[in-house]
């Protein structure tokens, strides 16, 4: 028994040279988004946005970690927010689906130029971390 204990010991360092005392750096990007438009439909986990400059409504998917605030980054309710409010949503690309991180909820105005038109932006954030 502890000789095979031992060939797997001898066989696993081997397979990865430096591994047991290495330093590994890790980096993560995230890359946020933020979107325009204004809301059509709150469904259970999925909102739908819709935008002047969009042919199809944008569908963001949210978690209990998206934040809700106002104009001024003051903390909202999810129940505040409403079909027909203009939102500006912040979001990560998780494979095909887009998560909402963050919800910004705008006064509603009344404009002669209709819908919010959508604008993109995107924030790329690395994070490294040493792992031993």
């Amino acid at each position: 028994m502890k000789k095979t204990i031992s060939v797997v010991f001898a066989l696993a360092l081997l397979a990865a040279p430096g591994a047991v005392f290495a330093q590994n750096n890790v980096s993560v990007r995230t890359v946020t988004t933020e979107s325009a438009g204004t809301i059509s439909e709150i469904n259970p986990d999925t909102l739908i946005i819709r935008s002047e400059t969009s042919s199809s409504p944008m569908n963001y998917t949210y978690t209990k970690s998206t934040t809700y605030v106002d104009d001024a980054g003051m903390p909202v309710s999810m129940e505040t927010v409403r079909s027909g409010l203009p939102v500006t949503v912040y979001y990560t690309q998780e494979g095909d689906r887009m998560v909402a991180t963050k919800v910004v909820v705008r006064k509603t105005t009344t404009t002669t130029e209709g819908v919010p038109t959508i604008e993109k932006k995107q924030t790329t954030t690395t994070t490294t971390s040493e792992t031993k």
